[in-house]
């Protein structure tokens, strides 16, 4: 039997009893987790992390006496090792407050489940999912892992960048923004099309936000659109996106297929399709992000004789997606995610 001081410690801070008790339920169901506190507000929250330690806070956005924003605001000076995860119903306001939470440091989010037994089971599961992944202990070596794989094949010149393709999950927003930034402004111009697991409303605001990172057009992606030079495509929440060959340009595809790795849109389609369509004109990045969504979709674009890279485990709020790349063999550099955006750089302006 588990030590109960090993289990993974959380708290839950929501303004309704009844979502308290939901969450509650969930999590006491699970082996490994005891929720450990309950607050109805950011002040009762804070006392009770003075008094009681968390590893991770399922912090609600819209609460009386002290908010959820300011609330993360305290808990990241007060108490930076704890992982915040925001709980918030899916509105376009709650959904700009959680990006900027995950600007402020949050870990995660997840949206609130509507009515239904079946909703609420699938969304236990992703939490806990969740809430393990944000809490386990790195046990993984980095030195698992090499600091630059070697190339699918040896070469004199690297091929010509002809479109790149970004996969991401857990941290994803605040590393997407960085590494635009980035690139912002390069002479670099190849169509970039980017797959961050997410809802719908969310995924609309995430193109907004990269478009000005980027200074360059960005947004989710629509069926049967051009793949122009220059701009960004971001796979809507609920549809995956490819990319297919059309003899004046490849266009845009959406569709509702089964998900993949449990995520709709999910990595692997969008990045199996640039193989297929750039064969080793593809360059694709994959990452911080939990489980192994993107590992195959690498490995196509290595066998079509493309390249790929992953963020590393130091940086990466969650080593799952960039490690299960990276453990393929076949990634041409594992970099910190400062580094990949000058990578990327000399890359797709032809100097590496």
């Amino acid at each position: 039997m588990e030590n109960a001081s090993q289990a993974i410690k959380v708290m839950i801070v929501d303004d309704s009893a009844v979502v308290r008790g939901v969450l509650r339920r969930l999590l006491e169901a699970e082996t490994g987790v005891a929720v450990v506190a309950a607050a109805s507000n950011g002040e009762m929250a804070l006392k009770a992390l003075a008094q009681q330690a968390a590893d991770v806070v399922l912090l609600d956005i819209e609460m009386p006496i002290m908010d959820g924003l300011a609330t993360l605001r305290r808990i990241a000076i007060d108490h930076p090792a704890v992982k915040v995860i925001m709980v918030s119903t899916l509105t376009r306001r709650n959904a700009e407050i959680s990006l900027e939470a995950l600007r402020l440091g949050a870990a995660d989010y997840v949206t609130k489940p509507e009515a239904g037994i079946a909703t609420a089971a699938e969304f236990g599961r992703d939490l806990v999912a969740r809430i393990r992944a944000l809490a386990a202990p790195r046990r993984r070596a980095a030195s698992e892992v090499p600091a630059a794989a070697p190339a699918v094949r040896p070469r004199s010149r690297p091929p010509l960048v002809r479109a790149l393709g970004v996969g991401a999950s857990t941290g994803g927003p605040p590393a997407l923004l960085k590494l635009f930034r980035a690139l912002a402004g390069g002479a670099g111009r190849q169509p970039i099309l980017v797959t961050q697991h997410m809802p719908a409303t969310f995924t609309a605001l995430l193109a907004e936000q990269i478009e000005r990172a980027a200074g360059r057009p960005c947004a989710e992606g629509k069926d049967g659109e051009s793949v122009l030079p220059g701009r960004i495509y971001v796979a809507p929440g609920g549809w995956h996106m490819r990319v297919e060959n059309r003899p004046i340009s490849p266009v845009i595809r959406l569709d509702q297929e089964a998900p993949e790795h449990f995520c709709r849109p999910a990595v692997d389609p969008m990045l199996r399709s640039l193989a297929s369509v750039y064969g080793e004109g593809a360059l694709a990045v994959v990452l911080t992000g939990m489980g192994a969504d993107g590992a195959a979709g690498c490995a196509a674009v290595a066998r079509a004789g493309g390249r790929f890279i992953a963020q590393d485990q130091a940086t990466s709020a969650v080593w799952g997606m960039p490690a299960a790349a990276a453990a393929t063999g076949l990634a041409e550099a594992v970099l910190p995610l400062g580094d990949i955006g000058p990578w990327l750089r000399r890359a797709t302006e032809g100097g590496a």
